[in-house]
């Protein structure tokens, strides 16, 4: 149902939930990350590019369709950190909710007090939509789907109508001081800088009490909230994700995570998450840290007790619930002290995989670079505790055990970055060469100025070299060739998956096509040779 909004600049069309709900805080985003991206959460990384081959409305169906959602207009999922935010403000006692963002607008119009944002990439200035970009030279998916969800005249109607306060968050942040337009165009009222559990509170009572809000709040790593001061999610997040560790004892220069303390989610802790989104319906759980073979580990050395106690707990939902199963993120470094000191990983995987439900499951890994040169310069514990001399034969040795265990990992890696020569990204094309028996995805990102580096200058298009070129043609061969053997062998396999196993299908098809067909039409101008480029 739909109803017409009045405001200054026209009409326009507010779509009305069956229900309405008295709503405080509306706290929601658009529609590439508000999705359940057909409960495959990986599936929503294709909205960071342009479409592709098809008409942008088929890509969103295939990358973020719409989830379910109830009377209200509240989506049966919702990103994990819009539900920690949630969670945070009913506990206090405030009339908050997730909305999904086709409602916001009535909320808005119906005199909401706030509407507060979250997102990973609002411009898509970060990896890998900067890529995708910067190579297709077309504005990605999720940047034209925030900027259309910000710009909708509702939400600035309320704002000159009843003062409804924008604030804005999230690791992304930091896009609304970088992209010139983005504070003029749409002038929001606060940014929120950090881990907002305990502060989005005190911003909310500031709202009530007509206060004013500073321009920008940051919250330092060392005001970072503890373990008891981060809420419990009390609805379903996309993809089943349960965080079980916040930071990361690393330290890569290039990123921001590693500036945060250490500290791992208790067991019951964890648990309870993982039935809000089960005994709800949600019949995924993905774990959630930046390395999830670190959790209660000594420092960077796994330790089997706590992870065995862990996959014990969540084996046992899984089983009742005959849920899915994956890891968000795990160090390859981690992979390889895991397995070599008391098999760990394959423990884990004899413990959550059935042969059945659940055959194999998915990980991000990062492998940064394959020159041990910069590897030591910009990341010398990623390796830890190996020496980093050691760190392409860690990523090699890392990858044949998660192919042993049925684990298929999603690999990115950097170019661009400061100080890179033409000899490291050489290092890095030799390393992709050395995993081509291994079933994987692995992504070129550009280097985007963050945590240490973050005064550094980005990778721009005027950087790009043949040899960067290279370097991406042959991760993207390695990739569509893995691509379809993932697709063919048990992933989307339920019947109601066909047409959009069927849509990947054709999509891989195409980017190989075009591939072959930029390099065949730029071979001399990237100065490179095409026959033997093809034939890598």
């Amino acid at each position: 149902m739909a109803v017409l909004g009045n405001g200054r600049n026209g009409h326009w069309r507010v779509k009305k939930p069956r229900k309405r709900l008295d709503v405080d805080f509306i706290i929601s985003v658009d529609r590439c990350l508000m999705s359940d991206h057909h409960g495959k959460v990986f599936i929503g990384f294709a909205a960071t590019g342009p479409a592709i081959g098809v008409p942008e409305r088929v890509w969103k169906w295939i990358c973020c369709p719409a989830p379910k959602v109830d009377e209200y207009g509240r989506p049966f999922v919702a990103p994990y950190a819009l539900r920690k935010l949630e969670a945070a403000l009913q506990d206090a006692g405030f009339k908050a909710y997730v909305i999904d963002p086709d409602y916001v607008p009535y909320y808005a119009l119906q005199g909401a007090k706030a509407l507060m944002i979250g997102h990973h990439d609002y411009f898509a200035m970060g990896p890998p939509s900067n890529e995708w970009w910067l190579l297709t030279g077309r504005e990605p998916v999720n940047r034209k789907t925030f900027k259309a969800f910000i710009s909708h005249p509702a939400i600035w109607e309320a704002k000159r109508r009843h003062g409804m306060r924008i604030v804005v968050g999230g690791p992304s942040v930091w896009q609304w001081e970088a992209c010139r337009e983005a504070r003029k165009r749409w002038p929001v009222d606060t940014l929120v800088d950090g881990e907002a559990d305990k502060v989005i509170v005190e911003i909310a009572e500031k709202i009530l009490n007509g206060e004013e809000l500073p321009p920008k709040i940051v919250i330092p790593p060392q005001e970072s909230p503890r373990i008891e001061e981060i809420p419990d999610i009390k609805k379903p997040s996309v993809g089943g994700l349960v965080e079980i560790m916040r930071g990361c004892p690393r330290g890569c220069k290039f990123c921001s995570v590693t500036l945060r303390p250490l500290r791992f989610m208790p067991l019951d802790k964890i648990e309870r998450e993982i039935l809000v989104n089960l005994r709800a319906g949600n019949r995924n759980v993905l774990l959630h840290s930046e390395d999830v073979l670190l959790y209660g580990a000594d420092v960077v050395r796994p330790r089997e007790e706590p992870l065995i106690k862990l996959h014990k707990m969540v084996a046992r939902h899984l089983e009742e619930y005959e849920a899915g199963f994956a890891w968000s993120h795990a160090s390859l470094a981690a992979v390889k002290y895991a397995q070599e000191h008391g098999r760990i990983v394959s423990k884990i995987v004899d413990i959550v995989l059935d042969g059945d439900v659940r055959k194999f499951f998915g990980v991000e890994v990062g492998i940064e670079t394959g020159s041990v040169r910069l590897a030591k310069k910009i990341m010398p514990a990623k390796a830890a505790p190996y020496p980093a001399e050691k760190w392409p034969d860690i990523v090699e040795d890392a990858f044949a055990i998660l192919t042993d265990n049925n684990i298929i990992p999603a690999a990115t890696y950097i170019l661009g970055l400061p100080e890179e020569t033409e000899d490291d990204v050489y290092a890095t094309i030799e390393l992709i060469e050395r995993l081509k028996p291994y079933p994987s995805l692995i992504v070129p990102m550009f280097f985007v100025p963050m945590g240490a580096l973050k005064d550094r200058e980005g990778f721009k298009r005027a950087h790009l070299k043949p040899y960067h070129v290279e370097a991406m043609v042959v991760s993207a061969k390695h990739s569509i060739r893995w691509a379809k053997w993932i697709i063919n062998h048990g992933y989307l396999n339920k019947p109601q998956h066909a047409p959009l196993r069927l849509a990947l299908s054709y999509f891989v098809r195409y980017a190989e096509r075009r591939i072959e067909d930029y390099i065949r039409k730029h071979a001399a101008e990237l100065g490179v040779d095409a026959s033997t480029v093809l034939r890598a």
